[in-house]
Order: C-alpha cells, then sequence, then structure tokens
C-alpha cells in the first residue's frame, strides 16, 4: 500500500493499494488506437486525475476498486474496457468466442446514459453491440429479449435477475462485470446485488477453460459490503481512492466525538494529551485561529507539555517547524504540533498518528487535517470499519454548543465512518436541517413528495417539503371548477411524466372556458383587433394566436436587457400549463374582457402508483405510452386531494360519452394502464402521505385565520369510495383539527367564528364530524356521525347551520354555510345514539344542486337516500 500526491493546481489526492504509474496523456493513454480517435473527434480533454490512476490497471484486465469524487461518471471504466474486448484472442476458449461485459447501474437512467456512451464510442470499436435492457414485471418481457452477439450488456440488478431466470448462460460467458455507483448499489440494492455475485461465483467455477475474469466497482464512497466483495469475489484489486475522507474509512482511522463546553475545551485537550503522552503519538492540534494557536501553546507549556506551534505570524518557517517535528519523535520524546488551519497545506506533514480538533472543521478543512495522518492508514482490508487491533490513526473532534454549523456534514463523515455519535451532535444537525429547510420556503412543493408522497434525499433535495400557504395556496381552484368532486371531466393537456399532468377541468354544463375561446378566436379573426404589443411586461396576460386558435398567456421572463425592439421571451398558456420561447412581436393585447375568468390550468396527480424497483422518476416507455393514450381527451376523474392549483385523482378514467343514450362508457383506468406496462407498481400510501404534508401546515394567528381561511376560492378534498378500483380503502369517520389545518390542505369552515364557541383556542383543537346528506323538495336532512352526543347544541340561522358536541372527551364542531335558505323556526335537531339528524326546511321548494357554498371535506352526498337523473350519476358504469 502506498499514499501519494500531486501536488497541481487541483491539489489532488490519491490512496493506492499498490503502485500505479499514471496515465495522464491521452495519446498515451492504455487504449485502442481506435478509441483514442474516437475521443479525440468528441472532443475529450484527456484523462482526469482519477481516471490517470484508474485506466491502466482496467486495461490490463485487473479487478479494481475506484472512490473518487467523480465515481459516478461512466467513463472512469468504458474506454479501458472496450479496449480489451478488442482482443479477440483472450475469448477464444468462450462459446461463439466472444466475451460480454456486463454493466450494472443502480436505475434505468443512469443505464440509458451509459448505454448512450457506448453507442457514442461504437464508431471506435470493432464490432461492438451494446444493448439496454429494462424490463417490466410481465414474465413474458424476459423471455422475448435477444443478446445473442452482444458484446455489453447495460442493465440494472432487479432486470438482471428478472433476464436470469430465462437466460442463465449469461453469466457463463461473462468476462467483465461493471458495478457502477457501487454505493448506490449496495446501499438501495444489496440483495440483489449479492444474489448476481454469488451466481457469478458459481458460473464462472463451471465454466470451461480459463477466460479472463474482471471485477469493476466504481462510487464515490466506500461502503461496507464492498469489504466482502473484494475478499470473496475480487482478485487482489487494485484500489485507487481520490477523496481523503474515504480513504480514511478504508484506511481505519478511528474517529471520536467529545462533547464539552466551549470554555472546557482547553481542559479537555489536556486530558486527550494526558494519553498520548504516555504512547508517544504524534499529535496535531487544529484550530482555525493565530490566537487560540498561541492560547492552546501557553496552555501547554504552563502544564509542562513540550509542543511546537504554527500560524501565519509564527517566525518559524515550515522547513524549521517540520525539523523539530521529526527530532521529536525520533529522539522519544512525544511530538505534539499546534497548527492553524492554513499552515497545514504549507507543512505537507502525513505522518501523524493523532489530530485533536480544537475548533469544530467544516467539511473542507477536517479532509485536510485528516490528510495529515495518511502514513498511518490501516493497510489491512478488515471485516469493519471501526477495527480496533488495526487502527493506528485517530481523529478527535471537540463538539461545543458553537460547532453546529458544519454538524450536517460531520456527522454524514462520521456515520459513514461507524463511529459513534453523540446525542448532542444528532440535535445540532438537526437544527441545522430544520434551518436549511425553512430557507427553501420560497421554493417550489418537491415534485417527488407531490407525485410518489416521499422524497428520497431531502437533504440534498433543492426544493421545499413543508407547506408555505402564500405559494401553494395563493392560487385556488375555483368551487365551481369542482362542482362534484365523485365526477369531475378533466382534459390532460400537458404530459409531465406518467402520472402528472397539467390540464383543465371542463364543466359538464356550459363550459366557461369552452365560450370563452371561441369569442377569443370570433375575436381575433378580425385582422383590426390584433393589437401588438409594443411593450412587454412580466406578469401581464396577453393573446398569443396560433393558426386559427388563440391562446391566454402570461409572460414569466424577459432578457434583463435587449436594445432590439423584437426578442425572445418566456410565456406559460395560462389555460393549459405549459411553457413556450416565443417572439415579442407574437403577443397581442387582450381586452380585459377575455382576462376576468381565472387560469384554467390546474395540475393533476394519478394516485397510488409508482415506479417499480424504487426508481425515482418513470421510464420514458410509460410516459410516451400515457402521453399517445391521454393528452387531449376527456377523462372522469375522482377528486380525493386538492392543494392551491393541485388536484390529486384516483381514480382517472379514459370515457366516450354516448349522448343519445345518456350515458359515458369507461375505456381504460390509467393506473391500470400504468401497471400493465410492467414498469409501475402499487403504491398505497400516497394519499395518507399527501394528507400527512398538509396536517403539518403552519397555523396562522386569528387574524390571519379570518383573513385567509374565509376566502371563497379555497376548495376542499372528497374522500369517497371508488366503485372503479376495489383497493381503495375507505378513511376513518373523523378529522380532527390540534392546532392544524384539516387533512385536505384546505381550510374548512369551522375556523370561521360562530357563536356557541366561548374562543378561537376552544375551536383550534375541535375536530369536526363527518356529515351526509340528502333532501326532497320541501326539506333537507344530514346525519352527522357522531357517538353519544353530549352537552350539543345547534343553532340556526337563514344560511347558515352550527352543530357543536362532545364525544368521548373530544369537541365537535360544524359550522355550516348553506347554499340556499332555510326557515330556521322550523328546523330541528334530533339526538341519537350513533348520530345527530338535522332536518332543515327549505325557503323555496325545490332541489338543491349543492349543500355548502363552499366545499368542505367532512361532508358528502348520502347515496342511499339520493334520487338523480341517470346523467348525473358520479361513474357510470360500462
Amino acid at each position: 500500500f502506498q499514499s501519494s500526491q500531486n501536488v497541481g493546481e487541483e491539489e489532488n489526492f490519491v490512496f493506492l493499494s499498490k503502485k500505479i504509474e499514471p496515465s495522464s496523456v491521452l495519446e498515451t493513454a492504455p487504449l485502442s488506437d481506435g478509441l483514442k480517435k474516437e475521443l479525440a473527434w468528441n472532443k475529450f480533454p484527456g484523462p482526469t486525475f482519477t481516471e490517470s490512476y484508474c485506466w491502466p490497471p482496467v486495461a490490463q484486465g485487473y479487478d479494481v476498486v475506484v472512490i473518487s469524487d467523480q465515481g459516478n461518471d461512466p467513463l472512469l471504466y468504458i474506454p479501458p474496457v472496450l479496449t480489451l474486448l478488442q482482443l479477440e484472442s483472450d475469448y477464444q476458449v468462450l462459446p461463439n468466442m466472444g466475451g460480454v461485459s456486463l454493466i450494472l447501474c443502480p436505475g434505468w437512467k443512469k443505464a440509458q446514459l451509459v448505454f448512450d456512451l457506448l453507442k457514442t464510442f461504437r464508431k471506435g470499436c470493432r464490432h461492438l453491440h451494446p444493448v439496454l435492457i429494462i424490463l417490466g414485471q410481465n414474465k413474458e418481457a424476459a423471455g422475448q429479449v435477444e443478446i445473442l452477439g452482444c458484446e455489453v450488456v447495460v442493465t440494472t440488478p432487479y432486470n438482471l435477475l428478472r433476464l436470469l431466470e430465462h437466460n442463465t448462460w449469461l453469466l457463463c460467458r461473462l468476462c467483465h462485470l461493471v458495478l457502477d455507483e457501487i454505493e448506490v448499489l449496495f446501499s438501495d440494492t444489496t440483495e440483489q446485488v449479492l444474489t448476481i455475485l454469488d451466481c457469478y461465483k458459481k458460473a464462472t467455477a463451471q465454466a470451461r477453460g480459463n477466460p479472463p475474469r474482471q471485477i469493476i466497482a466504481v462510487g464515490t464512497q466506500w461502503n461496507k459490503h464492498i469489504t466482502p466483495l473484494i475478499k470473496e469475489f475480487m482478485n487482489d484489486p487494485y484500489i485507487v481512492i481520490t477523496v481523503i475522507e474515504e480513504a480514511a474509512v478504508f484506511g481505519n482511522v478511528q474517529q471520536v466525538v467529545q462533547p464539552c463546553m466551549n470554555s472546557s475545551r482547553t481542559a479537555e485537550l489536556l486530558k486527550i494529551l494526558d494519553f498520548t503522552q504516555r504512547t508517544l503519538q504524534k499529535v496535531l492540534v487544529c484550530t482555525d485561529s493565530v490566537t487560540e494557536v498561541e492560547m492552546i501553546h501557553k496552555a501547554l507549556k504552563s502544564n509542562s507539555i513540550v509542543s511546537l506551534k504554527k500560524h501565519k505570524e509564527s517566525k518559524c518557517n515550515a522547513k524549521c517547524v517540520l525539523e523539530r517535528w521529526r527530532k521529536m519523535h525520533s529522539s522519544g520524546t512525544p511530538a505534539v504540533l499546534v497548527l492553524a488551519d492554513d499552515c497545514l497545506q504549507p507543512l505537507g506533514i502525513t505522518d501523524a498518528t493523532y489530530v485533536i480538533h480544537f475548533s469544530f472543521p467544516s467539511p473542507g478543512v477536517f479532509r485536510q487535517r485528516l490528510q495529515c495522518m495518511t502514513d498511518n492508514f490501516c493497510t489491512v482490508i478488515k471485516d469493519s470499519a471501526v477495527d480496533q487491533e488495526h487502527t493506528k490513526a485517530k481523529s478527535v473532534i471537540l463538539l461545543t454548543e458553537n460547532s453546529s454549523c458544519h454538524a450536517p456534514g460531520i456527522l454524514h463523515c462520521l456515520k459513514h465512518a461507524e463511529a459513534e455519535i453523540p446525542e448532542e451532535l444528532h440535535d445540532s444537525t438537526a437544527r441545522v436541517l430544520e434551518s436549511e429547510e425553512n430557507e427553501k420556503f420560497s421554493r417550489p412543493l418537491c415534485a417527488s413528495l407531490k407525485t410518489f408522497g416521499i422524497c428520497r434525499n431531502r437533504t440534498a433535495c433543492p426544493d421545499r417539503h413543508q407547506i408555505n400557504l402564500s405559494i401553494d395556496m395563493a392560487q385556488n381552484i375555483a368551487d365551481e371548477m369542482i362542482e362534484t368532486p365523485e365526477r369531475v371531466t378533466i382534459q390532460p393537456l400537458l404530459i409531465v411524466h406518467a402520472t402528472n399532468y397539467f390540464g383543465r377541468i371542463v364543466k359538464r354544463q356550459k363550459d366557461q372556458y369552452t365560450v370563452l375561446a371561441k369569442e377569443m378566436n370570433d375575436y381575433f379573426k378580425v385582422p383590426g383587433h390584433r393589437i401588438p404589443v409594443n411593450t412587454v411586461e412580466k406578469s401581464v396576460f396577453y393573446g398569443l394566436r396560433e393558426g386559427a386558435i388563440c391562446h391566454r398567456v402570461q409572460v414569466v421572463e424577459t432578457p434583463a436587457k435587449d436594445e432590439e425592439n423584437v426578442f425572445e421571451i418566456t410565456i406559460k398558456y395560462i389555460d393549459e400549463g405549459r411553457t413556450s420561447r416565443v417572439n415579442s412581436d407574437q403577443l397581442l393585447h387582450l381586452p380585459a374582457k377575455f382576462q376576468s375568468l381565472p387560469p384554467q390550468a390546474v395540475e393533476i396527480i394519478v394516485c397510488r402508483v409508482k415506479p417499480i424497483d424504487n426508481e425515482v422518476e418513470w421510464n420514458p416507455k410509460v410516459t410516451d405510452h400515457i402521453n399517445h393514450k391521454i393528452k387531449g381527451k376527456l377523462h372522469h376523474a375522482k377528486v380525493v386531494h386538492t392543494l392551491g392549483k393541485t388536484v390529486w385523482v384516483d381514480p382517472m378514467v379514459g370515457v366516450t360519452n354516448l349522448p343519445t343514450m345518456k350515458m359515458w362508457i369507461n375505456e381504460y383506468n390509467i393506473r391500470s394502464e400504468i401497471l400493465s406496462t410492467g414498469l409501475g407498481t402499487d403504491n398505497p400510501k400516497h394519499i395518507a402521505e399527501i394528507q400527512k404534508l398538509c396536517r403539518q401546515m403552519p397555523v396562522l394567528d386569528h387574524a390571519e385565520n379570518s383573513e385567509h381561511f374565509t376566502k371563497e376560492d379555497t376548495a376542499g378534498l372528497e374522500e369517497v369510495f371508488s366503485p372503479q378500483d376495489t383497493s381503495i380503502q375507505e378513511n376513518s369517520a373523523e378529522s380532527c383539527n390540534t392546532a392544524v389545518t384539516p387533512p385536505s390542505g384546505k381550510p374548512s369552515h369551522h375556523f370561521q367564528k360562530f357563536s356557541n364557541l366561548n374562543s378561537i383556542n376552544e375551536l383550534s383543537f375541535s375536530c369536526h364530524p363527518q356529515i351526509k346528506w340528502f333532501q326532497d323538495n320541501v326539506t333537507v336532512t344530514l346525519k352527522v356521525q357522531i357517538l353519544r352526543a353530549a352537552d350539543s347544541k345547534c343553532e340556526f340561522a337563514k344560511e347558515k347551520v352550527v352543530f357543536s358536541a362532545y364525544s368521548e372527551g373530544r369537541l365537535y364542531v360544524a359550522d355550516l354555510e348553506l347554499y340556499q335558505s332555510v326557515i330556521a323556526e322550523k328546523s330541528t335537531c334530533v339526538i341519537k345514539d350513533t348520530e345527530a339528524v338535522i332536518f332543515l326546511v327549505k325557503v323555496k321548494k325545490g332541489a338543491w344542486c349543492k349543500l355548502l357554498k363552499n366545499k368542505n371535506v367532512h361532508v358528502s352526498l348520502d347515496f342511499e337516500h339520493w334520487e338523480e337523473s341517470e346523467d348525473e350519476r358520479p361513474f357510470t358504469v360500462g
């Protein structure tokens, strides 16, 4: 083992298990001439620092492990592996005289990237036929894959296992196995990768002759499973690590975190040095300021500890300090050097055995300090990250109450090293992460969270993971757009991916946008009405004519400064949701009468389905299939949740109208279509996670509540059982509100002030009961689901009814603004054992089209008592 450093412009570091002569120039790199020409043709800048070390052993056929910041770059292995495949003589002992390289990627997206790169370099190789294998869960798909004549197979662990069920002979021809992003493979698909390795080991044991066998593992982090990979499956591999903290993990540097008060750091340091003095360690005490260097040096001197000091104002130069550092240890005297961080690099110390972090380091400084111990990194491949028997180097971090700034980065390093983490560091990290999440408060809501109910890496994700009322509910879906949540008509116009679309909610009776679109088209047919815009302003609505169709658009981005009269701008089609780039002279003045209707585009998310194999994005095959199937067509959907201009639907069904028969025919269910591709699977927790997100919505003070929650444009949620999909479970009958907003993410009407409650605090900790209603021409009946109601009150007004009662220690409140007027004096409330029944007498006889002025998540139709015409049924089964 050896460690070496190449101090150039970028201060590179490399830790090697065996000596490697780097190949840093493309002309002399160990690649085939054809590949060199192809790389040059594609303007390849030349081998990177890491490539210069890993290409030689890979090209010579050795097993290799590479850990680097560039460990997710396929060019670390593709050129040398393709060079090996050109050596036909090495593969003559194999059936069909051909070796196979298998590149195992963590997901379909990385596999696609690798496959595209292979196609790019195909011109530089003889007879290269790569194949990308992405299979669904449909069993017949694996049997239809043809891989004869393929030199390179690119796939993922799940897909390879499906393939091996039908093509077990593949591993017999396998000569080069590449594990791309090894840390992701081992963290996300541990069981699958280990199964594949076992199968590969058995296949190689049974193979005839002595064909070449090679395993290449590349990644950005060391993983504990790499050790058994090396011991059980590799043959004396070359290990190349160009990340100092990863080399420290491999080198078994013991990481210790010592909590203490900031005022007692010096006392804690003296305790640690008392041990190191007895064991003749070579100790560096690192801090970030000249003042602390002087203070520590003085404290050590007063406690009879001989030490050196170095900071940028020191009189003694770096060479002098290094000579004294070496003499102290060789003479049998414990070596202690107190130095400032800006002196680490000039000194270039690599033989320290102990580093004490007197000041809490940033991740970058932490790496520099660890580099001072590289000569003492362990050279034995051990069974665990913390193996006391083979520990030569130790890193001690003094954690104080002021150490929170860089806590998350250091915590990640310490967890990776399997260090013991004190509770104080977890607490500091939690505070920092909470602060960082709050800094994202103006960012968009995380798309993955909305689409699948989960975000895999919230720390790295740039977007928000909590509700921001001013953004998420700034533009709510107008109530009239969702008249009956049990069935809305949706026309998807922009397909983002398989389960996320933008489109319009189409009203069944006289759709306002249809009328508006016709009026705009007729208006702009007249040439004199097409008035160009002289000054383009951001956020303003304009008209845009595309052929015979006119759209309402909003300018979302303009050039910072442009002296030309005509320039490109970014616009959003406010009734469709898509964006585009157009010339400014294409925009037309839009009369005010065409701006009164709110933007019609809504975001639509299909619930309870996600990609297979724990993928985080939909395969384009699924998206393309759904795009072709649904774009521009009418669908019926059941709204299960709304937030601002986003609706979650389950199910969403493609329909055909048969007006003569007064019915709709269901053609397909989008969720079922996705599942039928074999590339989607059930996501049962999706809706519950969205509701959980909205329950954590920040509570406004009373004034803000009154202002925000009484707006008429709030839309609610109807959770109703789907006749199309019996796997949907009906939710519980009650929803409590303990200082948070309701599960719908929209404010319920019990947030408004009413007379029978003593204070807003009593209201804030109330629950809203579930209510079902039905009617005849004279009365409306409400059934309030509440067990053994006590202290019940029911107050009636002309257009309002307020019910409150206690049940099993909880206060239940329903404050309902009625759609039409009732006779308060004749209305009554009867309390029963399992429910309260409210009878409302209508002022005017006749049917009400709805019960409330505004929707309420807890109120739904009682279908057992409801009578309706055939064309009003929620989902006609056909």
